[in-house]
């Protein structure tokens, strides 16, 4: 019932806002099949070309990442049912499962990555799958069995077409082994088959990064590095975490010598290897919230056990109290979500300042009407391609203005520039401006002999308006970009 719960809510909410900037683009991967891409592997594109291909809407799309959110909820629940039967086999077993999958649901960040497809969620699903084979693999009958060996190389080579930080699962998952089985770990012919079989699997990203001059692990490798190392911002980061993924799964570290045994304890570096990377590039500003996800739902299943136990103990009034938190967390973002932020956040059509703040939630809504918009105008005015002055805000009219080409003026390489290059100099193209991320039209040496505005169109959510979108006929480009914020000094 929980997660039946769930997902109807899930798919109501994914059938009633647009696509984010993230989902846009990797549908937008689908649309331009190829071995891999600038920013990540190229499972998230490939996974839901089918559905692309067959110009199916938003809410079928959107079944994709609510299977594998499901299928993580299941993996989680199998787990803290061998975890607790593996201690106390009996009704303990049971409320273990249930609370695992109390805990997976509860995260409000989780939510997110089941209504939208991104890396993360494919790697959350991947994580789990390899927890379980992990668990299974520890036992001393199980090194026999061929066929669980070619099961992990398969999920390991899924893992790392899904996303770069698959390594860190896979380094955990080789130090659960050898703890168990030890040295003679490395003469197993099966190990050396998933070995052989992930490295198949992963081939069309190296392909891909060789036909292309590695910019993909260039790139990687400068976005982690950030810039300089905080104490704050790992601090901020920390406190992001905790409110995003909820205190509950916290609960994974209560008792967690007592829980389980040796070989299942060392399952938690699941979370430690993933999560302590990612929190020191914190400290750089190169870490998202959403990174750390796959981690986090490794830890349900001990959570899970940890919580069962205190609530036959009698810690159920603080259990309550923090579920009862958690849930108004979800309930409050989906709501967000759903709303674009209406009431809470300021009504003004935002600029990103003071005087008009912007509104987080707004980037799901209008972006399908003003593609529409954009492909009329760009008809009328002779114009072949759509442009905008950052990157972030080119995957939204990319997949709603298909099949017109959006083209990013900016000095930036990525994956657009792959996909349509550079406005020639002296060319022309239909600028779009978006209120909540608005810039100076570019005109003069950096920018447009003349760009000529067209009209706006108002984005409203239940009768409050909460962005703008403006079109410009712009001719004549420099091939000089230097977007300028608007408001912001010359």
């Amino acid at each position: 019932m929980l997660l039946a719960l769930a997902c109807a809510l899930h798919f109501a909410l994914g059938a009633s806002v647009g696509l984010s900037v993230d989902e846009a683009h990797y549908a937008l991967y689908a649309r331009h099949l190829a071995l891999s891409y600038f920013d990540h592997p190229p499972l998230v594109g490939w996974i839901q070309w089918p559905l692309v291909a067959l110009d199916l809407p938003t809410a079928v799309l959107r079944l994709v990442p609510e299977a594998l959110w499901l299928g993580t909820a299941l993996g989680v629940h199998s787990i803290a049912l061998q975890l607790a039967d593996s201690k106390t086999p009996g009704p303990a077993t049971t409320a273990a499962g249930f609370w695992a999958v109390l805990v997976f649901a509860l995260s409000p960040l989780v939510h997110v990555l089941g209504i939208g497809l991104l890396p993360d969620t494919l790697l959350m699903f991947f994580s789990v799958a390899l927890m379980a084979l992990t668990l299974r693999l520890m036992q001393p009958d199980a090194l026999q069995r061929t066929w669980l060996w070619v099961l992990l190389g398969v999920l390991l080579g899924l893992a790392g077409l899904s996303k770069y930080t698959a390594i860190f699962m896979a380094f955990a998952l080789g130090m659960c082994l050898w703890l168990a089985h030890g040295w003679p770990l490395l003469s197993r012919r099966g190990l050396w088959l998933a070995v052989a079989i992930a490295l198949a699997l992963v081939m069309p990203v190296a392909v891909w990064n060789y036909q292309n001059h590695w910019i993909s692990f260039s790139y990687q490798a400068k976005h982690g590095a950030g810039g300089q190392w905080e104490l704050l911002a790992l601090v901020r980061f920390l406190v992001v975490q905790l409110v995003a993924f909820g205190p509950l799964l916290l609960w994974a570290w209560v008792g967690a010598v007592r829980d389980s045994g040796g070989a299942q304890r060392s399952l938690r570096l699941f979370f430690l290897l993933p999560f302590g990377v990612l929190a020191a590039l914190a400290g750089g500003g190169s870490s998202l919230p959403h990174w750390t996800a796959p981690a986090w739902v490794t830890l349900a299943p001990f959570a899970g056990v940890a919580l069962a136990r205190a609530v036959q103990h009698g810690q159920r009034r603080l259990i309550g109290s923090l579920v009862s938190a958690q849930v108004l967390a979800c309930v409050a973002l989906l709501g967000l979500m759903l709303s674009a932020g209406v009431p809470f956040v300021s009504g003004t059509t935002g600029r990103g300042d003071a005087t008009q703040p912007s509104n987080p939630f707004a980037d799901l809504f209008g972006w399908d009407a003003a593609g529409q918009r954009a492909r009329t105008l760009a008809a009328e005015n002779g114009l072949n391609s759509v442009a905008v002055q950052n990157w972030t805000l080119a995957s939204r009219l990319g997949w709603y203005a298909r099949p017109l080409p959006v083209l990013v003026l900016e000095d930036r390489f990525d994956q657009f520039d792959l996909w349509a290059g550079d406005l020639p100099a002296g060319g022309a193209t239909l600028l779009v401006d978006w209120s909540q991320l608005a810039y100076e039209v570019p005109l003069g040496a950096h920018g447009f002999t003349s760009c000529k505005a067209l009209e706006q169109q108002e984005v409203r959510r239940f009768g409050v308006p909460i962005a703008q979108f403006t079109f410009h006929a712009c001719q004549g480009w420099s091939g000089d970009p230097r977007p300028r914020l608007l408001g912001t000094a010359p």
